[in-house]
């Protein structure tokens, strides 16, 4: 009878604001769900039943439903995954065309392009929910192939900034953001692993990309580097605006800035969106710093560059399987178990690692343990979300954590360069983000269900 009523909470949780833990905290899920449906509810009103929220209404497979999986994967290929090599063109920029500029002024390229990728999901969210994903693809697929070119032909600071940090990621959170919620649509019991398999086209193009730039760069030079990665996301681009579809249609609403903010008055959602600041904050530090972070510890050039496709060849690893787990013990208990862990390899293994070995063994278990957070926090966003609400409250989370990915890096330049090129300090800022997000998880997951061992 226990295990009914579990199975029964589970159901009524996907499909809803909250998941009642018990009794006793019934009153407050209900005061939260109410809080996070449309205005029609804030006047009184009983919102009428949405056939697409029920469960039984999710193909959980068929062709289209694993075609835009497949097109979402592509999405992630060449957004995510694109961003993926910060490290490379860190290093790179460090020791060319931008050489007589500080490590925490180059930094401010990879922040910004994190940023305007994350950050765009406040309008592109909303845009979604409005639109639908047609419109929004085909401009992406504009802006991120254009930014690239404009890249592959600058050599000032402003213009690497204007095309590389700004134009290319806008119009990677143009696809970014539809791939997600495209996929959430078509499935509920299977939704982790769906998320997990588009989640590992950033990974896969985290191994491809930075692979292609460290043999290219030194046979056609920097323009025609940026010049064929430009074409290969087209070719995947194309793909991805063939295949990827929402199961529901969209639905107009006023556009409005409290759209934005009113989700965060639900306590669930608010801590879920503060755990994943501060995750991020400190997750960055060594996507942007490993690879020179290595060197200083007398890596070659051409072996620390290779720890950045370890990284993201790892996390395929980490943005898969711990999502199919997460479908049996629960989101939020897996996202809890690989935020810690991320935590502690940042301050126990990456902090005091000097020789090579221990840095590789490195970059592949922080590669599957970030990938983790990284492929799950869609799922908690759609997880604490009615269905109609995914998009905007995916791109209100991801707009926050957009935040953090423009001050982590920085800050950590800044902490380097006071620190006298030492890195001690900012790995260890890294690590201290990381473990304020645990902690804001397990507060998360305590308020959203109570202290009971279930799965959540």
């Amino acid at each position: 009878m226990a295990a009914s009523d579990s199975q029964r909470a589970e159901t009524r949780h996907d499909s809803d604001v909250s998941l009642p833990a018990s009794k006793k905290n019934a009153d407050q899920q209900s005061k939260e769900a109410s809080d996070a449906e449309p205005e029609d509810v804030e006047k009184g009103e009983k919102p009428p039943t949405n056939p697409w929220a029920d469960p039984k209404s999710f193909p959980d497979g068929g062709a289209k439903a694993w075609l835009t999986v497949a097109g979402a994967s592509a999405c992630l290929f060449v957004s995510f995954g694109w961003v993926n090599c910060v490290g490379i063109f860190q290093e790179y920029y460090q020791s060319h065309q931008l050489k007589s500029y500080t490590p925490s002024d180059i930094a401010w390229i990879p922040a910004l392009q994190i940023f305007f990728m994350l950050f765009g999901g406040t309008f592109v969210g909303k845009i979604f929910d409005n639109y639908g994903a047609r419109y929004l693809l085909l401009t992406g697929t504009f802006f991120h192939v254009f930014g690239l070119m404009m890249t592959s032909i600058s050599t000032k600071y402003y213009q690497l900034l204007l095309s590389q940090a700004i134009c290319s990621p806008i119009g990677a959170s143009m696809v970014f953001y539809p791939a997600f919620t495209c996929a959430s649509t078509w499935f509920f019991e299977k939704r982790g692993a769906a998320l997990g398999l588009v989640v590992a086209g950033s990974s896969l193009g985290g191994v491809i990309f930075p692979i292609m730039i460290i043999h290219l760069l030194p046979e056609v030079g920097f323009g025609w580097t940026l010049r064929i990665c430009a074409f290969l996301i087209l070719a995947l681009l194309l793909f991805a605006n063939l295949t990827v579809r929402s199961r529901i249609p969209p639905t107009k609403r006023p556009f409005s800035v409290l759209a934005f903010f009113r989700p965060l008055k639900v306590p669930s959602f608010s801590l879920l969106t503060a755990a994943v600041f501060f995750f991020y904050w400190g997750m960055f530090i060594p996507f942007t710093f490993i690879v020179v972070e290595a060197q200083s510890h007398g890596m070659s050039l051409r072996l620390a560059n290779y720890l950045v496709p370890i990284l993201n060849a790892a996390s395929i690893i980490g943005r898969t399987v711990p999502n199919v787990i997460a479908d049996k013990v629960g989101r939020f208990n897996v996202m809890i178990v690989m935020s810690g862990f991320t935590t502690i390899l940042i301050l126990a293994m990456w902090q005091p690692a000097t020789g090579n070995a221990a840095l590789i063994v490195f970059a592949a278990l922080f590669g599957i343990a970030s990938g983790a957070g990284i492929g799950l926090t869609p799922a908690l966003c759609a997880q604490v979300s009615p269905i109609q609400e995914i998009g905007v409250r995916t791109g209100t989370v991801f707009s926050i954590a957009a935040i953090a990915a423009l001050t982590g890096s920085p800050i950590g330049g800044q902490i380097i360069g006071d620190s006298h090129g030492s890195y001690r300090y900012a790995i260890v800022f890294g690590g201290v983000s990381c473990a304020i997000g645990t902690a804001l998880f397990i507060i998360t997951r305590i308020s959203h269900a109570g202290v009971k061992m279930t799965k959540i």
